[in-house]
């Protein structure tokens, strides 16, 4: 049976969540938005795509930054209304620099930095 993203289940923008987890660890390391065409090219290329909101433009992951993530599986939730996103993670996920964009965690009532950024 062939996958066809138009069957999946967007939200009113035309867009569905995406969670990238590294392939290796089961670690979650962002999660963004896809549309229909996002999906595509990540199935075509390998190399996952998300749809940018505030830029309203297709973002390849690492493609300025170099922080590549390389598709290992791509897997429908049960409701067709989210993705989960294995990956081969280059470098930082998150554009702060930290390895993945869950880097606080509400400890005792407080918000605390769990990771700090990567260094050279």
């Amino acid at each position: 049976m062939t996958f066809d993203p138009a069957t999946l289940v967007y939200n009113d923008a035309g867009l569905i969540p995406a969670i990238a987890q590294d392939a290796a660890s089961g670690e979650v390391l962002m999660m963004a938005w896809m549309n229909a065409e996002a999906v595509a090219r990540t199935l075509e290329t390998g190399r996952v795509t998300y749809w940018s909101r505030s830029r309203e433009a297709f973002w390849v992951k690492g493609e300025s930054s170099g922080h590549v993530q390389e598709l290992v599986a791509l897997r429908v939730d049960c409701d067709r209304d989210c993705l989960l996103v294995t990956v081969n993670q280059t470098g930082p996920a998150c554009h702060t620099l930290r390895r993945s964009c869950f880097y606080t965690e509400v400890q005792d009532g407080a918000e605390v930095e769990i990771m700090a950024p990567v260094t050279a």
